[in-house]
């Protein structure tokens, strides 16, 4: 019988991994058949976080959330928005969706100043966690990728201080933002945006970690914004590139294919009539609170620096606002919460 099992999986084409995950958890065709025309549909409830409540350094908004799931527990990093100190990174820790609202509150204490858009993984060679995220350099002019490592991922005051993957700006590149690491099995890729509709990568080998990068170069030109992350999809031998986009003062996002991380990207769904999320395909199951579909994380199948997805199934942790919130205010007082995409019909 076990035979009987493993066979019907490799027949289909569809085990993402050993038997014990094969059995009984062939995916739905539908589902991928739709990721891979680009189609998709969403549902979105009521916001899961919002900000959180500190007369000292009054909070605005809380966004750009990286997230993972370790030892039963969902992990996530955003960055805050407060008056005080404008950009800081904020850790909560949950094993259950209805509790995240109320999880204790953490901020990192890796920089003094400025340092936000976070993203979250384990190194699988050396075993560490590593959290990328943007901060200035010493004069403080621009920002840059940087990197802080933990052996603990629940300690939030155990990450180290910042460290620089670059010595400086390369000088084919006149602004970044939104940086994002992920690997395959030779070598580390960093992707990010610059403001101006162009995608960059850069990398590094494997063995050479965090160190090593090379010049960036240009991947991707196209109606885009930033917030540049990209995933592999687990058993297809494909990458998924989800990507920011700005129509109307609305944030929402595009989605790119390759077949592999050095590779070409080609538009998936990469317009404002077919988007992966935006007004047009997500359906309220609660009151309406955002227009917004802005800086999110996929949930991602494992923590490692893969970023493996489940094709079947994705759910897009972001940051939304509704229209009528967003009106009239600056960039940083807008009231950004996040909230769960979760596949619609």
């Amino acid at each position: 019988m076990r035979r009987f099992f493993s066979l019907l999986c490799v027949g289909v084409g569809w085990c993402f991994g050993p038997f014990s995950t094969c059995l009984g958890q062939v995916p739905a065709v539908p589902a991928l058949s739709n990721l891979l025309a680009g189609s998709f549909t969403w549902t979105v409830a009521s916001p899961l976080a919002s900000p959180a409540s500190r007369p000292a350094d009054p909070c605005m908004s809380v966004k750009d959330p990286s997230i993972v799931q370790f030892d039963g527990r969902w992990h996530i990093f955003s960055t805050i928005r407060s008056k005080v100190r404008t950009h800081q990174i904020e850790y909560i820790s949950f094993a259950d969706w209805k509790d995240a609202n109320s999880a204790n509150r953490h901020v990192l204490k890796c920089c003094d100043g400025y340092f936000c858009a976070p993203q979250v993984f384990r190194f699988s060679r050396d075993g560490r966690w590593y959290l990328v995220y943007q901060a200035p350099d010493e004069t403080k002019k621009e920002i840059r990728p940087v990197y802080s490592t933990t052996t603990n991922l629940v300690d939030p005051y155990s990450w180290g201080k910042p460290i620089p993957f670059y010595a400086q700006r390369p000088a084919n590149v006149k602004g970044w933002i939104d940086f994002w690491v992920i690997a395959d099995d030779a070598k580390a890729y960093l992707f990010f945006t610059s403001l101006d509709g162009r995608m960059w990568r850069a990398e590094t080998k494997l063995a050479d970690f965090p160190g090593g990068w090379g010049e960036p170069k240009v991947v991707l030109q196209a109606d885009i914004l930033e917030a540049a992350h990209v995933y592999a999809l687990k058993g297809l031998k494909k990458y998924l590139a989800l990507i920011e986009a700005q129509a109307d003062g609305r944030r929402y996002y595009k989605a790119y294919i390759s077949d592999s991380l050095d590779g070409s990207w080609q538009g998936l769904a990469d317009t404002r009539q077919k988007p992966f999320a935006s007004p047009v395909n997500v359906r309220d199951t609660a009151a309406h609170w955002t227009d917004s579909f802005s800086h999110g994380e996929l949930l991602r199948e494992g923590c490692d620096e893969k970023l493996e997805v489940n094709p079947n199934r994705l759910r897009f942790l972001f940051q939304g606002v509704s229209d009528e919130r967003r009106q009239g205010k600056a960039y940083g007082e807008i009231p950004w919460q996040l909230g769960l995409l979760e596949p619609g019909e």
